[in-house]
C-alpha cells in the first residue's frame, strides 16, 4: 500500500513538474512572437519615416536619411538571402558568417548616422558627409555581392537540374518513338504463293474449256454461303450495325437519338 501511495505521489509531482515546463516554454514562445512582432513594426515605421525624408527634407537631413535608408534596405534584403539559400545549400553557411561580422559594421554606422540626424551643427555634418558616403558604399557594395554571389549559385544548380532534366526526358522521348514493324510472313495457298498461281491458273483453264453457255450459268448459279437470307454475309449487308451498340473511346459522346415531329 505504501509504495502504490508513493508511485502515486511521484507521478503526480512529474505530471506538474511537466505542465510547469510547458507553460514556460509557451510563454517564452508568446513572448518572443510578441518581441518579433514589435520589431517588425518599429522597422516598418522607421523605414517609411526615412523614406519620407528622403523624399520630402532637403539638406544634411535628407542625405542622412538617404545613406540610413540605402544601407537597412541592402542589408535586409541580403540577410533574406542568404538566410534561405543556406537552408539549402550548406556552403553558404561561410557567407553568413561574414555577413553577420559584416552586420557589426552595418549597425554601427546606422547608429552613427541616426546619432547625426539630431546633430544640431549641420556644418560639421555636412564635413562628414563624405566619408559616411563612402562607408555606407563599401558596406553595401560587400552586401551586395553575398547577395548576388548567393543567387548566381542557386540558379547555375537550378540550370545544371534542368540540363539533366532535359537530357533524361530526351531519352524517354526517342525510346517510345522507337518501334519495329515485321513483315508478315507469306501464307501458301493465297495469290502471292505458288499454290495460288497453280489454282488460278487452273480455274482459267476449266473456264476457257467450258462453253459460253456453261460459264455464264456458273456465274449465275449461287455458291455455298451466298443464298438469300441463308449466309452470314447477306445479313449482314442487309442489316447495318447500330452505332449506338459500338464501343469507342472515353472521350467520345454518345450520339443524340432522332426526334420525330
Amino acid at each position: 500500500m505504501d509504495s502504490v501511495i508513493l508511485i502515486l505521489g511521484l507521478l503526480f509531482f512529474a505530471f506538474v513538474a511537466l505542465g510547469v515546463y510547458a507553460g514556460v516554454k509557451a510563454v517564452g514562445a508568446a513572448k518572443r512572437g510578441v518581441d518579433r512582432t514589435i520589431s517588425q513594426a518599429r522597422r516598418t515605421v522607421e523605414e517609411t519615416t526615412l523614406r519620407a525624408k528622403s523624399y520630402g527634407q532637403t539638406g544634411v537631413g535628407g542625405e542622412l536619411a538617404q545613406l540610413r535608408l540605402a544601407l537597412r534596405t541592402s542589408m535586409r534584403a541580403t540577410q533574406e538571402a542568404l538566410q534561405a539559400g543556406a537552408a539549402e545549400d550548406a556552403s553558404l553557411a561561410e557567407s553568413l558568417g561574414l555577413f553577420q561580422r559584416l552586420s557589426v559594421h552595418g549597425r554601427e554606422l546606422d547608429e552613427e548616422l541616426k546619432k547625426l540626424e539630431r546633430e544640431p551643427d549641420r556644418a560639421t555634418v555636412a564635413s562628414l558627409l563624405p566619408s559616411l558616403k563612402q562607408r555606407t558604399e563599401r558596406i553595401t557594395h560587400s552586401a551586395d555581392s553575398l547577395r548576388w554571389a548567393a543567387r548566381d549559385r542557386a540558379r547555375r544548380f537550378s540550370d545544371d537540374s534542368l540540363d539533366a532534366l532535359n537530357a533524361q526526358i530526351d531519352v524517354e522521348a526517342g525510346a517510345l518513338r522507337h518501334w519495329t514493324v515485321e513483315p508478315d510472313a507469306p501464307v501458301q495457298g493465297q495469290g502471292g504463293g505458288p499454290q495460288g498461281d497453280t489454282s488460278g491458273r487452273s480455274q482459267s483453264q476449266s473456264r476457257r474449256s467450258q462453253g459460253p453457255g456453261q460459264e455464264q450459268e456458273q456465274e449465275q448459279r449461287p455458291g455455298p454461303g451466298q443464298g438469300s437470307g441463308s449466309g452470314e454475309g447477306a445479313a449482314r449487308a442487309i442489316t447495318a450495325s447500330d452505332p449506338r451498340h459500338q464501343a469507342g473511346y472515353p472521350w467520345q459522346k454518345a450520339p443524340r437519338p432522332e426526334t420525330t415531329n
